[in-house]
């Protein structure tokens, strides 16, 4: 049932812009002149920059103020601390908000940076990056991302807490805080991801909704009549009303209410009022631009603001300071306490420290992995699931699941339990069919640390996930993407089954690494890097059975190997037209051609070869055709010709498939004598 922290609050038409009155309790004294700090050094920043979004810190600067300095535990001086509470800006475009409240706490976040907002790599960025900015948990901006990143880092925050805590020794104990607007609650991930909370009673996770009834086009209720109330009510949320954001009060015992339901994720519904104090409150006009300087000129006078742009009177200043420092001390007396559980439970507390920092466990690598013998058909998804176990073994912070295929795509830890709302000690999540959800939990899980996550679902729904796949990438979060079902080898389900473009756009993101192993070897090659690596990794797999090679032949680690040798040109191929082109080798052997094949798993890998390792795999004074059953365009910054895809596939079985689109041993065979005629008949 909600449940409402009332006070007076505004008469809300069903769709129009609210009343200009606040209504309730206004802060006043000190606590007005930090609120106050906040929204001017948001407002100050915004108008230098000549960019940004004004209303949203103007309205929600209360809050902050009460979470900086009343509710959250943090340490300016450590923003690093283990047990810190994470706090996350989903709507990511109002982070002065959140620069300003850094600045404030005294975290490394100066007024000069302050000064340098949206600037070229400055300390400010226009939406929050985890690698730019002290205290910083995760990037957002992509609306309704970091309500789902806040979902994976308390599920994270559990699993670590039942994995380390000890009884008399509470190392693991912290809240997520996020704040979601209109736009974030209007994109669907943020209803796959409450559900996935409320089925799991994430307590320790605590949204709050900026009900400001304002969007970027105009009123909200023009876009957003939802019972958001009943909605996560619905999803097994605790929901908490505050009539005004200006009550600290009100705030403050709404948090409260929040944190004493250990069993359910909690909503704070919070009125407030957008441009908070300017001449166009509660307008549209306040979400995107620059208030300009009439309007802040009239903001200071209706708010008692007389300190010139970027500067904060010394008195408020010492008064958010001694806040920060009361909530810091909860970090001195975790220190206490890590103390004693390093004196009782020295393993444990050096396993978690070495989690925390992202490192591998002493002799990881040297797992046992499955044998393969070569000339056996096994599907990459099976032999890549057998190796994912075995690393699992080692590797006990590997934790993950999929999107509700985990029968399908191979992707279980056996032996160990499944995370199930309370009882945290297993390894294995069921996601449900939530792919965008799935990605960015995974993505807000690696982001808290201490653990190492995977996620895994059919190739061709990669397009639901991709944005916290870009994500990932671009924070370099090392998160393990499995997608199965690969090719168009998928057969009888069809065309919206079959990825084609798929690796193509994996291929062009930054600070991705894609592999698609070309048989059982390549598999355990392909996890090896991607656990080894600092950053996301994607392992596209067959459902199909694949003929396995030699293992000698097989290294990942370079990107591309060569699987047979040959002088008169070079197939390159990838997954399971590694075994066409081998088949097409020895149609061609038949007749005197001696070609070599050239495996190429991982792209990226090969490419950031030294030039002369690539020669050596795939010279470049011989003919090169490249093979693979998806788009062809990446494959041209080294093939002469491509036999790739430039259709979507077809229902038929997939052997009948493959054939009728050109990927037969005949066909490669052709196009590859085809193409050594012509070029050494020119030569």
């Amino acid at each position: 049932m909600s449940s409402t922290v009332s006070h007076d609050g505004d008469v809300r038409p069903d769709v129009g812009i609210r009343s200009r009155t606040s209504g309730g309790s206004e802060p006043s004294g000190m606590d007005a002149d930090c609120i106050n700090a906040i929204r001017f050094l948001a407002i100050d920043s915004i108008q230098k920059a000549n960019s940004g979004h004004p209303g949203t810190p103007m309205g929600l600067a209360p809050l902050a103020w009460t979470l900086w300095s009343r509710q959250m535990k943090y340490d300016p001086r450590s923003p690093g601390w283990m047990d810190r509470d994470r706090f996350i800006m989903s709507g990511g475009h109002a982070c002065m908000l959140q620069y300003a409240s850094l600045h404030l706490a005294g975290y490394d976040l100066s007024i000069e940076d302050l000064k340098q907002f949206r600037q070229w790599e400055s300390k400010t960025p226009g939406h929050p990056e985890m690698d730019m900015t002290p205290g910083i948990e995760i990037n957002t901006g992509p609306l309704g991302q970091g309500v789902a990143n806040g979902v994976g880092m308390a599920m994270a925050e559990r699993m670590l807490a039942a994995r380390f805590n000890r009884d008399g020794h509470t190392v693991i104990d912290h809240h997520i805080y996020v704040t979601a607007g209109e736009g974030d609650l209007m994109e669907g991930i943020s209803y796959e991801a409450a559900s996935i909370a409320g089925r799991l009673g994430l307590g320790k996770l605590i949204v709050f909704y900026d009900d400001n009834e304002v969007t970027l086009e105009g009123p909200a209720p023009v876009e957003l009549n939802t019972d958001i109330k009943g909605v996560f009510e619905a999803c097994r949320w605790q929901v908490i009303t505050v009539d005004d954001v200006n009550d600290l009060d009100a705030l403050n015992a709404a948090i409260d209410q929040a944190k004493a339901d250990t069993d359910r994720p909690s909503l704070v519904i919070v009125s407030s009022h957008i441009g908070y104090g300017s001449p166009v409150q509660d307008s549209f006009h306040a979400h995107g631009s620059p208030l300009g300087e009439d309007n802040i000129e009239a903001t200071r006078k209706a708010l008692g603001w007389s300190s010139p742009p970027f500067e904060v009177p010394g008195p408020v200043l010492d008064h958010w300071r001694a806040a920060v420092a009361e909530r810091a001390s909860a970090h001195e007396q975790w220190k206490s306490d890590w103390a004693s559980y390093q004196s009782a439970h020295g393993d444990l507390a050096r396993d978690l420290e070495r989690c925390m920092k992202g490192g591998l466990p002493a002799g990881w690598d040297g797992a046992t992995m499955p044998e393969f013998t070569p000339g056996e058909s096994v599907a990459t998804r099976k032999s890549g699931g057998q190796v994912l176990n075995a690393l699992a073994a080692m590797v006990p912070e590997l934790v993950g699941g999929s999107a509700d295929v985990a029968p399908s795509t191979h992707t279980n830890i056996d032996g160990s339990g499944d995370i199930n709302s309370g009882d945290w000690t297993g390894r294995n999540i069921h996601f449900g069919v939530r792919e965008h959800a799935m990605g960015a939990i995974c993505n807000g899980m690696a982001a808290h640390g201490g653990l190492r996550p995977y996620c895994a679902t059919f190739f061709s729904f990669l397009d639901y996930m991709r944005e916290p796949v870009r994500l990932a990438a671009l924070m370099h979060l090392p998160v393990v993407f499995i997608f199965t079902h690969d090719s168009i080898a998928l057969g009888e389900d069809g065309p919206t089954h079959q990825p084609v473009e798929h690796l193509a756009g994996l291929r062009t993101m930054p600070n991705l690494r894609t592999f698609r192993p070309g048989d059982a070897q390549e598999c355990i090659g392909a996890w090896r890097e991607a656990i080894g690596h600092h950053g996301p990794s994607c392992i596209v797999l067959t459902r199909q059975g694949l003929p396995v090679q030699d293992p000698a032949m097989a290294d990942v680690s370079r990107g591309a190997s060569v699987v047979a040798d040959g002088d008169r040109a070079t197939i390159i191929a990838t997954g399971s037209e590694v075994g066409l082109a081998m088949a097409a080798r020895e149609r061609l052997a038949g007749e005197g051609v001696e070609v070599r094949v050239v495996s190429m798993p991982c792209v990226e890998l090969f490419r950031f070869l030294p030039l002369e390792d690539r020669e050596e795999i795939v010279p470049s004074d011989r003919p090169i055709v490249a093979v693979e059953a998806a788009s062809p365009e990446p494959w041209y910054e080294w093939a002469d010709d491509v036999i790739g895809l430039s259709r979507f596939g077809a229902s038929a079985p997939g052997p009948k498939v493959y054939a009728e689109l050109g990927f037969t041993p005949e066909h490669v065979a052709d196009r590859v004598r085809d193409l050594v005629g012509i070029m050494e008949g020119a030569n």
